[in-house]
């Protein structure tokens, strides 16, 4: 069975696109046995360029149904069915972003007839449904809107199975379920991972631990390396792995927490042997002989506690450039000038010279200090309240005296009801370096709910 869909959208990009109308004709292989059409309300606003260019007005969706309320008639009339669109990555990803935020994951098996297209009918000048139609004689009842686009790729389709005495299609199918190289591990075990932020558990055929991840979306950092062929060890770990385990902790922030105390405490084969850390780079000061205070972003090395820190190096220069030009420091002094002389931004006044020897250290220094005050956490006594594991329930971590004391979960009425509340919830777990590189940058960075401090 084949599911033919074309859609219509708000003219958004992939992330943001809301679905206008849809059509679904269903297909045996031989000819349409269901047909599914309607306009959609996409709650938001339909700009004149997409009006102009389908015909479907602001007006014309007021009283059309909204796309829940036609989730469930997509969801049978493609069930059991492989997903057929003209440049099918469209259709299908916006489609599914609209069930996802119903929170159902749908997915089905995919064909894309234009690359179809491209293998059973080549040497076409265009490959766009409106220039293949005109050459295949295929006439298009209401260009741009979702039934006349649908139908035309129901008759495209019905030409290239005509055509296709290689079974070409049946090979260009692409399924919704990747194949794992991996016989203890299927699919199906894969789909039921949750795509929520937590820590998930690879354990070998012997049941023992050999890693420890976190994520903000558990199934598809799983599937990361499930599918990893990239590097020796990941390809090590993925023949290893016989059993997946994970935990929901819903704030991102509480999964690092965790899995930096998992891996301390159970130092699973893998994590020591992959010496992986959440934040590789760090910001650090140094103030030489001539009195500057200079600014250096490099590699955190095991002992070493950075002013702040980074999870790439690419991330640490944005915030070092942006320091410089919010505070006129110096290429030079912050590392990001290698050249002799003058560094560029004082060429653009943006520097005053402290590379050259125009500015005093003092003056100079004072403004570091200010860039530096502006993510140092000060804060010594606070909860950190992030998203929970539902609704109706919030995750809290504790600073006490300006150290790490641990976290737990709590429902909002004990959020709401004071701190002597939720320090009954608090678990507590050990301080370290890296806890503290993760809680200070989370805060800094304000990668949370809210604080309340005590």
């Amino acid at each position: 069975m084949y599911a033919i869909v074309d859609i219509e959208t708000n003219g958004g990009s992939l992330k943001n696109s809301k679905i206008t109308e849809i059509a679904v004709y269903r297909h045996d292989g031989e000819q349409v046995v269901d047909t599914f059409i309607t306009l959609i309300d996409p709650e938001t606003y339909i700009p004149p360029f997409i009006t102009q260019l389908t015909g479907i007005s602001n007006d014309m969706v007021v009283g059309a149904p909204k796309f829940f309320e036609v989730a469930k008639q997509i969801i049978e009339i493609t069930e059991g069915a492989i997903f057929v669109a003209h440049s099918v990555n469209f259709d299908y990803t916006i489609i599914r972003a609209e069930f996802k935020k119903l929170g159902f994951d749908f997915t089905r098996e995919k064909l894309c007839t234009v690359k179809l297209s491209r293998k059973l009918i080549p040497l076409q000048p265009s490959y766009s449904l409106g220039k293949l139609a005109d050459n295949l004689g295929i006439e298009i009842n209401g260009r741009h809107r979702a039934g006349g686009d649908a139908e035309a790729t129901v008759k495209l389709f019905e030409i290239l199975i005509s055509l296709d005495s290689k079974k070409i299609v049946s090979g260009n199918i692409k399924p919704c379920d990747p194949k794992f190289e991996n016989a203890n591990i299927s699919a199906e075990q894969i789909n039921t991972l949750p795509q929520d932020a937590g820590v998930y558990y690879f354990f070998n055929s012997d049941q023992e631990l050999i890693y420890v991840g976190k994520s903000k979306n558990i199934r598809k950092r799983v599937m990361t390396h499930m599918l990893n062929s990239q590097t020796k060890k990941g390809l090590a770990m993925r023949k290893e792995i016989a059993d997946i385990d994970f935990e929901i902790t819903g704030s991102e922030l509480v999964a690092l927490l965790k899995e930096s105390n998992e891996i301390k405490e159970k130092k699973p084969f893998f994590n020591s042997a992959q010496k992986r850390t959440y934040f590789q780079y760090g910001l650090f000061t140094d103030q030489q002989l001539d009195g500057f205070v200079r600014l250096e972003l490099r590699k955190i090395k095991e002992g070493s506690l950075p002013l702040t820190a980074y999870g790439s190096r690419k991330e640490g220069i944005e915030h070092l450039y942006k320091l410089n030009e919010e505070f006129n420091l110096c290429l030079t002094l912050t590392n990001l000038n290698k050249s002799k002389g003058a560094c560029f931004h004082y060429k653009i006044k943006q520097c005053n010279g402290a590379c050259i020897g125009k500015e005093l250290s003092e003056e100079y220094n004072k403004r570091v200090m200010e860039a530096l005050s502006t993510f140092r956490f000060t804060i010594q006594n606070v909860f950190v309240v992030d998203k929970g594991r539902s609704l109706n329930e919030r995750t809290i971590v504790q600073v006490k005296d300006g150290r790490y004391v641990g976290f737990g979960f709590a429902p909002l009425q004990i959020v709401n009801s004071g701190t002597n509340a939720i320090n009954e919830v608090i678990k507590s777990y050990s301080n370290n370096r890296n806890v503290q590189h993760i809680l200070n940058t989370f805060i800094n960075k304000g990668i949370y709910e809210r604080l309340i401090e005590y």
